[in-house]
């Protein structure tokens, strides 16, 4: 007899974490709506979240591991493929050493607990300092500015808008409309936003593009790509210059300000309003405003952090929240108190450093334990000791996402082991020796435990699996559990014992960081009275029962317990955000460091920047509310419409240029050219374009029908392997120099 059945949970496809209403008869979903009783977003979802069911359904998903066979696939059961990968991971490890052995992790991963929480565990036996990261494409600026300014591991110390409450929100940089937030979780970003102005607030918005977050606003400003930080710092230099500085919460609990002010004095509105393309008057405006509003918040987001100069503008966020009084007061920039703190698992001590070691070949900096993924080819491709020669792969596809497309298609393909764990035979894909598929988000349970540290309003949520999983079907925890204990040498255990291995090494550290909230309580303690056996799950928790809200495993009955979260099948709103800077700060000094040596070192490379003649044309990307990751181009509630992969022209740029609105340009960059259908608008500013990225889906040997034809054109053959900031290696994918021409010339 047919069961139904509706299973509440999060949206997996973004960082809103909206929740949903999966409505399923036995293991067919039959619809995806949004939760109107979920207390965070209130019934809100995006196109995205139709999704869960057609990634399910998809049938070119990959549901058994793949071995290649020359230029062919073949199936092949789970046991075979870890002992296989095993074996070969570890015979290229005893004759080239750690180091030849690489991975390099997809944001997918912050959306599958297993992955999230097992990764670690994977990289510890690998040994190996060829662990190259994703945030360098993303968000390493930040990761780096707010670890030295409040000492604290990412995504712990990270202030977020308090949106709900604020009267003055300036974006810069950022198109919330669409990422409904990106370290800065909120769900319904629109309604969020505009609630900003219906209750007597501004809107600002800072872009290059007139965004669809700039169409909400009170006003909006053309900015050029890569200019931010010298527009922030002619802001701070003008709080300082009008004697507008108000430390507000911050008052005594600051160093650097002396360090600061000295800093900014080069920077006036005056100096650098022809570089940024905002006239000094209106910066200096901008700044009487953000330290009149009764509370303010300055947000930034990929466009201050994948640019030249991403960790200075990530840099000038913070100091203008800083000195308008805004850090850890409500309506300003707060610090999120997640249920499960996965701080308390994190490594203990002081302070934040990073750069302990550099890659081999261009020295880029290790940050957290990995090096960013802009090395990542060079490492593959030049020869020597420590040459990377194998790849372990997680859910990526990091050949249409990574700088220099080509120059890493010819590095995987040359690995002498390629493993993906992925579900699709995708651009990437195609080039691995062995495929690892998982279940999909539906399949799978889920909290997101990262991205609530990052949220507007304290939540939690458990998400259920709504359908099963194959019966043979590892979900991600298990590969990457099963692969560990191989490689070290474990691979006879059973994975009951290899989990209670790893859930010990996470209970250890994380019930030491609480004793003082759980005096006595001890990790065996803990783990003896955990009720879920095994996985991820227990996990969660560990950390529930040890937060702020946890019952403390009796010692606090009304507190919270995974038993009751379950219970509450929409969610647990657990309030606003509350002041915790104290709590926070982490760094050796005990006070936030305004003026990190990191920082002001660098100016010296924006006075350089400033002095050079400005570039004709910059490449800049966007990003589309029905596309996040690349493998949703192959879902056809997601790409139907008009083409969304054109290359975006102002028309005094078109009219220069001589293109044609409809016609075809040929763009072309240090590294790299393609051609693409324009658009004519005034949405971007004058010498500026833009192309989406993830797109490119034209490759042979990949199984992707929808993909394929609707397959656009990969904006990273464009980007430039070579062009980082340097200060946290991340790879400049915004404000890339390119040349364009009509296609018809060519």
């Amino acid at each position: 007899m047919s069961e139904k059945r509706t299973v509440h949970r999060a949206c997996p496809f973004c960082e809103g974490t909206c929740g949903v209403s999966i409505a399923v008869e036995d293991d067919r979903i039959l619809s995806v709506r949004g939760d109107d009783a979920d207390p965070f977003s209130r019934g809100f979802i995006c196109p995205k979240a139709y999704g869960m069911k057609e990634i399910y359904e998809d049938g070119e998903r990959l549901r058994r591991p793949l071995r290649r066979r020359g230029d062919t696939w073949e199936e092949i059961g789970w046991q075979q493929a870890y002992d296989e990968i095993a074996a070969r991971m570890i015979a290229i490890r005893e004759q080239y050493g750690n180091d030849a052995l690489g991975t390099y992790s997809g944001n997918p991963v912050v959306h599958d607990l297993g992955a999230l929480l097992y990764r670690p565990v994977f990289q510890k036996a690998l040994a190996s300092r060829s662990m190259f990261n994703s945030a360098a494409i993303d968000t390493l600026p930040k990761i780096v500015q707010t670890g030295f300014m409040f000492g604290r591991q990412f995504p712990t110390g990270v202030p977020v808008p308090d949106i709900d409450r604020t009267d003055y929100l300036m974006v810069i940089g950022a198109n919330p409309v669409v990422s409904h937030g990106s370290l800065m979780t909120m769900p319904d970003a629109p309604g969020r936003l505009k609630a900003v102005r219906q209750r007597g607030g501004k809107l600002l918005v800072i872009d290059p593009r007139r965004t669809e977050t700039a169409r909400l606003a009170d006003e909006h400003l053309f900015i050029r790509p890569g200019t931010d930080a010298l527009f922030l710092l002619a802001i701070v230099h003008t709080l300082f210059d009008e004697g507008l500085v108000e430390l507000g919460a911050a008052d005594g609990l600051v160093a650097g300000l002396d360090e600061v002010e000295a800093a900014a004095r080069a920077y006036t509105p005056e100096r650098v309003a022809e570089r940024c393309g905002i006239d000094a008057a209106t910066t200096r405006r901008i700044a009487r405003e953000l330290a009149a509003a009764p509370s303010a918040a300055c947000y930034g987001r990929l466009g201050t952090c994948v640019q030249e100069f991403g960790t200075l503008a990530s840099w000038g966020c913070d100091l203008v929240n800083i000195l308008t009084g805004n850090l850890d007061r409500p309506g300003g920039v707060m610090f999120a108190n997640p249920a499960a703190p996965i701080d308390a698992a994190l490594p203990p001590g002081k302070g934040y450093a990073i750069g302990r070691w550099r890659s081999r070949v261009s020295g880029q900096p290790e940050v957290g334990g990995l090096i960013p993924s802009s090395a990542m080819a060079e490492e593959i491709l030049t020869p020597g000791d420590g040459q990377v020669r194998a790849m372990f792969l997680l859910m990526t596809n990091s050949v249409r996402s990574a700088a220099n497309s080509a120059q890493l298609e010819r590095a995987f393909a040359q690995l002498d082991l390629l493993v993906a764990v992925d579900f699709y035979l995708n651009e990437t894909t195609r080039h691995a020796h062995y495929i690892l598929p998982t279940p999909t988000a539906a399949e799978h349970e889920h909290y997101d435990v990262g991205l609530y540290c990052l949220s507007v309003r304290n939540v939690a949520k458990w998400s259920p699996a709504a359908v099963h999983a194959e019966a043979d079907a590892p979900h991600t925890w298990e590969i990457l559990a099963n692969l560990g204990a191989r490689l070290m040498g474990f691979g006879g255990a059973a994975l009951q014992d290899i989990d209670d291995l790893v859930v010990r090494q996470y209970a250890e550290p994380a019930v030491a960081a609480v004793a003082e909230r759980w005096p006595g309580l001890s990790a065996d303690e803990a783990l003896g009275k955990l009720e879920n056996p095994i996985g991820p799950k227990r996990m969660v928790e560990l950390l529930l029962r040890i937060g702020p809200y946890g019952d403390g495993f009796g010692r606090n009955p009304d507190g919270l317990t995974m038993k009751k979260l379950e219970a509450s099948v929409h969610g647990i709103d657990l309030g606003p955000l509350q002041p915790r800077l104290r709590e926070i700060i982490n760094t050796e000094s005990g006070l936030v460091e305004l003026a990190p040596s990191l920082m002001l070192g660098d100016l010296e490379r924006l006075e350089r920047r400033l002095a050079a003649p400005a570039e004709q044309l910059l490449l800049i990307g966007r990003r589309d509310l029905r596309s996040t990751n690349s493998f949703t181009h192959n879902l056809r509630a997601l790409v139907k419409g008009p083409d969304r992969c054109t290359l975006q022209v102002h028309p005094d740029d078109a009219a220069r240029i001589g293109l044609d609105d409809g016609g075809k340009a040929l763009i072309s960059s240090r590294v790299g050219r393609v051609i693409a259908p324009v658009t004519i608008t005034d949405e971007v500013m004058p010498g500026v374009v833009s192309l989406p990225h993830g797109w490119g889906h034209d490759a042979e040997g990949t199984r992707q029908s929808t993909a394929r034809a609707h397959p656009g054109v990969n904006a990273n053959l464009l980007s430039d392997d070579q062009a980082y900031d340097t200060a946290s290696g991340t790879a400049v994918l915004f404000g890339t120099p390119v040349s364009i021409e009509p296609a018809g010339l060519v």
